[in-house]
């Protein structure tokens, strides 16, 4: 039973879990980016229709939730336990942090995957806190469309994002988000099999520009609403 145990979770089936993981959790920041991205245009109705829309598909949307908590458990989970079998299996520290290029792909940000994922994790419940469980209708956040009454989340989001101590946080975070990305994106489809000589290049490459358009989309917003001066 002890060697079916061990079979059943090796290294490579956590590698697989945090690779699938991973990628869900990839589509998920698209999409939310994708969402969020009006925040740019200054249309708070819009805005503010588009976060009510998602509050308003009732059990999906909770259905939604808890499948993302599901995919963030197993993926940090995983991420760690093949960080701890690495420590274990290391008998040497490393002396020196470089970029080993072909076929590892070591770099940088492959050596700080575990630190990466755990400032997204910090990151991730501040965000929560501050935006989706902060101030609502009942604390005056609120705005009428179409005769019903709204969270004006714009309203919040803007006020949050007019201050500068939060703004540089939030843009360590996203660059930090695109280090992460940037390995794991790659390593994810490696993991899956995906690691043929003659596409992995391209795979690598797709990835860093992958990162680069998910740091820089994140970053635009808090830094546009700064600049623009809150929700004014």
């Amino acid at each position: 039973m002890a060697a079916f145990r061990t079979i059943i979770w090796s290294s490579v089936v956590k590698k697989l879990i945090n690779a699938v993981t991973g990628l869900g959790l990839c589509l998920f920041i698209i999409i939310h980016l994708a969402g969020n991205i009006t925040l740019l245009t200054g249309n708070a109705e819009k805005f503010n229709a588009y976060a009510h829309f998602l509050i308003s598909t009732g059990i999906l949307v909770y259905l939604a939730e808890i499948g993302m908590i599901g995919f963030f458990v197993f993926h940090i989970f995983t991420g760690v336990t093949v960080w701890w079998d690495k420590q274990k299996a290391r008998k040497e520290p490393y002396k020196k942090v470089a970029a080993a290029g072909e076929p590892s792909k070591k770099t940088i940000s492959s050596r700080t995957m575990i630190y990466t994922g755990v400032v997204m994790l910090i990151f991730t419940v501040l965000h929560l806190k501050t935006l989706k469980y902060g101030p609502g209708i009942a604390e005056g956040y609120v705005m009428m469309i179409d005769g019903h009454p709204i969270r004006d989340l714009f309203r919040l989001t803007a006020e949050v994002f007019s201050k500068p101590g939060y703004v540089i946080w939030y843009v360590a975070a996203m660059s930090l988000l695109g280090f992460h990305l940037r390995h794991g994106f790659w390593s994810l489809f490696q993991s899956l099999g995906a690691n043929h000589p003659r596409y992995s290049s391209f795979i690598y490459g797709l990835g860093l520009l992958f990162a680069l358009i998910m740091a820089v989309g994140f970053i635009a917003m808090p830094v546009v609403l700064y600049l623009r001066g809150g929700a004014a």
